[in-house]
């Protein structure tokens, strides 16, 4: 190889060379040299590419489509959550924290679950042990009365990886307080007390068949409490008896009726139970102020949930026969 070709060759490396720094500086370098931290959230509903929109608009990254270039070639996806950043963080610095364990991670907690179910999504969450999980149950969530079920409100939550389980649920109460805030005035003006209030609501919440259910429940309830009855209801059974190994929600029997000796038993003791019996929704609250106006005392749901009520106990019977046999 002669002179001029190998100049051209180192020429042309050096064009290169310089090419790529000059492109990883314009593209995939950090957006500033100073460190300044932030906390990046990806939320669960939002796209890659909204991802990288809000990435690119808070100034933790130079451009859009070099990160994607990093993602691709890594094989990577943005992972759902908090993390903790810095604008000094290069594409690739980026795009590794991204796609690794969150610093917060985000729990959905449904309506209508005890607060034994939300522990056993935590741990599942946290990788906390059992005896942590124990705790949850036994002491973080013991600590007020009025607070041991009912008030670990269903929400969707963004919590640090290393936040304790006293402090989620405080965090779980804090914002059933935001929340309920509204209805104590409201409850206190009906004559009611709010303890009393979110039983009922918790015992509509796990009754109903959905949001269209829970003003005729809620008014065939009060009516039940109004006439002096037994409430009768199969979810505070089910509370009372936990969970045997079918879930925390199997049906009851005949036997549990029977043999389940409990405050929680509304088949064999009256008005209602010690505690709520799950954390309901606003909607479940909202129906214990809002009942439905009706003179049906009893209620069934068909295969398809769809809710029958009845005056008597017989026209109870004949839907019964009707929509269950």
């Amino acid at each position: 190889m002669n002179k001029k070709k190998i100049g051209i060759t180192f020429g042309t490396v050096a064009i290169v060379i310089v090419g790529l720094i000059f492109v990883n500086r314009l593209f995939f370098s950090a957006p500033q040299i100073k460190e300044e931290k932030a906390v990046f959230i990806v939320n669960r509903s939002q796209t890659e590419a909204q991802a990288l929109g809000r990435l690119k608009a808070q100034g933790l990254i130079r451009n859009e489509i070099a990160l994607e270039i990093v993602l691709f070639f890594r094989h990577k996806q943005i992972l759902f959550g908090g993390y903790n950043v810095s604008k000094n963080m290069s594409a690739w610095q980026i795009t590794t924290k991204l796609t690794s364990t969150p610093d917060m991670k985000w729990v959905v907690i449904p309506e209508g679950w005890r607060k034994e179910q939300i522990g056993e999504l935590l741990q599942k969450t946290f990788g906390w042990s059992d005896e942590e999980l124990n705790k949850w149950n036994t002491v973080y969530t013991k600590m007020n009365i009025d607070y041991i079920e009912g008030t670990y409100f269903p929400d969707t939550y963004l919590i640090p990886v290393g936040e304790s389980g006293l402090d989620m649920a405080k965090r779980m109460t804090r914002r059933f307080d935001e929340q309920f805030a509204p209805y104590t005035t409201q409850f206190a003006q009906q004559n009611i007390k709010w303890t009393t209030g979110l039983k009922l609501a918790s015992i509509i919440q796990r009754e109903a068949g959905g949001e269209g259910d829970m003003p005729l429940i809620s008014g065939i309830l009060w009516n039940r409490l109004n006439q002096n009855m037994n409430l009768e209801i199969d979810a505070t059974v089910q509370y009372a008896r936990g969970n045997t190994g079918n879930g925390w929600w199997a049906p009851i029997t005949a036997v549990d009726i029977k043999n389940i000796d409990s405050p929680y038993n509304t088949y064999e003791n009256k008005w209602l139970p010690p505690t709520p019996i799950d954390n309901p929704g606003i909607n479940a609250i909202e129906a214990v102020l809002h009942p439905a106006q009706t003179d049906c005392l009893y209620y069934l749901h068909d295969s398809n949930r769809r809710i029958h009520c009845a005056i008597t106990l017989e026209e109870h019977k004949a839907n019964i026969e009707k929509y269950l046999k």
